[in-house]
């Protein structure tokens, strides 16, 4: 055959012992430059790492052994006098006990880049936009001399390090024979791997400027292990979609104008034990029994710290593997669409934990967090913060919340911790910031990251929702960014439920004193496109259950509750209620304890529930509640300033012009004769009445309707005499 040549026969060229040495310990950037096949005279050069080996030879096009000679190191290399590319698999031989033992492998080192030029440029300039498709681990089938080989392509961006090994499970953890290549300038380091694919465990080795090794997950995994293990895992989804037909009507569909009414849930904590597909099963008929159209999950990216509630992520591009896997989420996400439920996620941008294993100083120093720790780190959650003006960091969030919206069909992100990023010196004391480059406290490059973000969400998934989590008075959070706002679609309305839940803290004998708490939101309720949130936060940390911020006995605080919820219900803008508190939680939220189910066995508490469903249900089918919660003409006083009495009555309007009349009493009596203004004469029936005994109230009402035959008041040319109950809301609707 002519294939086996003595090495006298040819000359090889010289290799200096770093170089070996380097290649031979996976500590070079470009083993592949020795490594692998390379032409040579009229043929090729092989040379393979296999150290301890006691012979090494090339099967070449599957029959012809070639022999090969221990060059330094463990590196072993021959020579075929072939013309064209040929097909190879190394043969190596080890002494073991008793017996010779033989390995039959292909070589890594012979297979061409895996990753293109175009992605290479795009992550350089920070405009991948499908980041995820090209860095990570992916199951590929290559194209190389011979047959199709399929393996996982790895890819990892450090452009710090000097050397980046993989380890895993399929190696004992021993990277040395698995050295990466750096792609040019781009810091991008990648190896295919043949033969090993989904389920593989694996990480990096990283060494660094300082010539220290160092073990890292893969930022852009998409499988973990379960925490606390923290492996990086291969993967592949094999999911097949079924929600087009939302998807289309997603597309068409205007948030500002439509119903939105969030159920905020913990997914490991609304009921204890459930995966994703046990959620699907049981959380699926609860929220169509209760009339949600939304849910909102918290995080669901990995997190290795549970307590944290997914909001110190380490896993970015990972689903949570506590519950499933991605594609478990998947069914999730989608049978949620199918029972015309939208979806929410929770996304953590503005800071990222620690741990050494993870993204921090991720190849020696500070790469993905700002390297002054007076803007890289967060004081308050000892943490690192993201350095958004670098175009790979930010292209690596930009496509993470694409990755979200497109990969797992999420109809929102609800971008968390929005104020930290804006400001320069948020949470800072004295001079422990840095002013941007105008000496302003305004954070420029997170602005431009947020910007960027949104504009991009929107553009690529139109019917989406971007919603941001702002705690302060920044103008222009839901404004569009080409108007200089920051994009988002909605902001949640932090100053509502501040005021409001102050107010109903107070003893009913001294809320007349604090009634502006009430409606001072009426003064700034266009200024954004709101949410009313009553989330998680205001039930942990001693802050106490929605029922137990409320005074008075038992069924005072019941009342309470049911009144507030029929006011945030009917005040302009969406809402979110956070799980339990839509039946009297009564402890404060636990994510160890879960939800207090049992105590729907209590008629007040079911009748709390069934109050929930009848306000969802009247909402949905009532389009002045939500048609206009972003426009002036949907919202008229009637009597805003009735501090005396504690009440509050004002009109609700959809577009053409149809009214809702709202009534509320936040006084422990009922008001009976009451004269109340309304626009339109005739019968007017009693739609909601939070006093009505199925949901645990005393049964003052009106008796399902009122007649609107009194001379006008309140600035209407209508009234009629009306009975508000104690602690009380009353919504009334023209009969025609």
């Amino acid at each position: 055959m002519g294939l086996i040549r003595k090495k006298s026969e040819i000359t090889f060229p010289e290799i200096s012992h770093e170089f070996a040495s380097q290649v031979a310990y996976g500590a070079h950037h470009d083993p592949h430059a020795l490594l692998g096949i390379h032409p040579h005279e009229k043929g090729w050069i092989i040379r393979t790492l296999k150290p301890l080996a006691k012979s090494v030879s090339a099967m070449v096009n599957g029959s012809n052994e070639v022999e090969l000679s221990h060059l330094a190191e463990g590196i072993w290399q021959g020579y075929i006098s072939e013309k064209k590319l040929p097909d190879y698999r190394i043969v190596a031989k080890y002494q073991g006990d008793p017996d010779e033992i033989e390995w039959r492998v292909d070589d890594p080192y012979r297979h061409s880049p895996t990753i293109g030029e175009l992605d290479l440029h795009l992550i350089s300039e920070g405009r991948h936009e499908e980041l995820w498709r090209a860095l990570g681990s992916h199951v590929v089938t290559v194209e190389a001399p011979g047959p199709a080989v399929t393996g996982t392509r790895f890819a990892v961006w450090a452009p710090n390090a000097q050397a980046v090994r993989v380890v895993g499970d399929f190696n004992n953890w021993n990277g040395i024979g698995y050295s990466m290549r750096v792609m040019g300038g781009s810091g991008v380091w990648e190896l295919f791997i043949p033969s090993i694919g989904v389920g593989t465990k694996y990480k990096y080795e990283i060494l660094t400027k300082s010539s220290n090794w160092i073990t890292k997950i893969d930022p852009l995994a998409r499988a973990t292990e379960v925490p606390p293990a923290t492996a990086s895992i291969v993967t592949e989804s094999n999911y097949k979609w079924s929600d087009d037909a939302w998807l289309e009507k997603r597309r068409q569909h205007d948030a500002l104008k439509s119903p939105m009414s969030i159920y905020e849930l913990h997914a490991g904590s609304w009921r204890l034990g459930l995966n994703y597909r046990g959620l699907a099963d049981e959380l699926i008929p609860y929220i169509k029994e209760m009339g949600f159209t939304h849910v909102e999950f918290m995080p669901l990216a990995e997190h290795p710290y549970a307590p944290s509630w997914g909001y110190q992520v380490t896993g970015y591009y990972a689903p949570t593997s506590r519950f499933g896997s991605a594609d478990d989420l998947k069914y999730l996400i989608d049978q949620l669409h199918a029972a015309n439920i939208g979806v929410i996620i929770d996304w953590v941008p503005a800071h990222f934990p620690k741990d050494e294993w993870a993204l921090g100083k991720f190849d020696g120093q500070s790469l993905y967090e700002h390297e002054d720790p007076r803007r890289g780190e967060h004081p308050d959650w000892g943490t690192y913060i993201f350095d958004f003006g670098r175009n790979e960091v930010k292209n690596f969030l930009v496509a993470n919340a694409l990755y979200w919206l497109e990969e797992f069909h999420v109809d929102a992100l609800r971008v968390d911790a929005v104020a930290s990023m804006l400001y320069l010196d948020y949470s800072r004391e004295g001079d422990n910031w840095l002013p941007n480059q105008f000496g302003g406290r305004e954070n420029l490059d997170a602005i431009q990251f947020m910007q960027e973000t949104n504009a991009t969400a929107y553009r690529r998934n139109p019917g989406i929702m971007m919603i941001a989590e702002e705690s302060t008075s920044w103008g222009g959070v839901s404004a569009p960014t080409d108007g200089g706002g920051l994009g988002y679609g909605f902001k949640w309305n932090m100053g509502w439920m501040n005021d409001t839940l102050q107010y109903i803290q107070k003893d009913p004998a001294y809320r007349k004193y604090h009634h502006g708490e009430l409606t001072f939101s009426m003064l700034y309720a266009y200024d954004e496109k709101f949410i009313l949130p009553i989330s998680h936060d205001e039930v942990v940390h001693g802050k106490g259950s929605l029922l137990n911020k409320m005074p008075g006995d038992r069924w005072q605080q019941l009342a309470n509750v049911r009144a507030y919820l029929a006011f945030m219900w009917s005040h302009p803008g969406k809402q979110l209620l956070f799980m339990g508190s839509e039946f009297g939680q009564q402890s404060e939220w636990s994510q160890e304890r879960g939800l207090e189910w049992w105590i729907l066995d209590q008629p007040s508490h079911s009748g709390l529930q069934t109050l929930v469903a009848t306000l969802n249900r009247l909402y949905v089918d009532n389009a002045p509640m939500w048609q206009l919660d972003h426009d002036h003409r949907g919202f008229v006083w009637i009597d805003g300033g009735n501090a005396d009495a504690n009440l509050l009555s004002f009109l609700r309007y959809d577009e053409q012009g149809s009214p809702i009349a709202v009534v509320i009493n936040f006084a422990g009596h009922p008001h009976h004769d009451f004269k109340l203004g309304l626009p339109k004469g005739g019968k007017w029936n009693e739609i909601l009445n939070t006093d009505a005994v199925a949901f645990g109230g005393s049964g003052v009402g009106n008796f399902g309707s009122i007649n609107a035959n009194g001379d006008g008041t309140h600035g209407q040319p209508h009234s009629a005499s009306v009975s508000i109950p104690p602690l009380g809301a009353v919504w009334f609707k023209p009969a025609n």
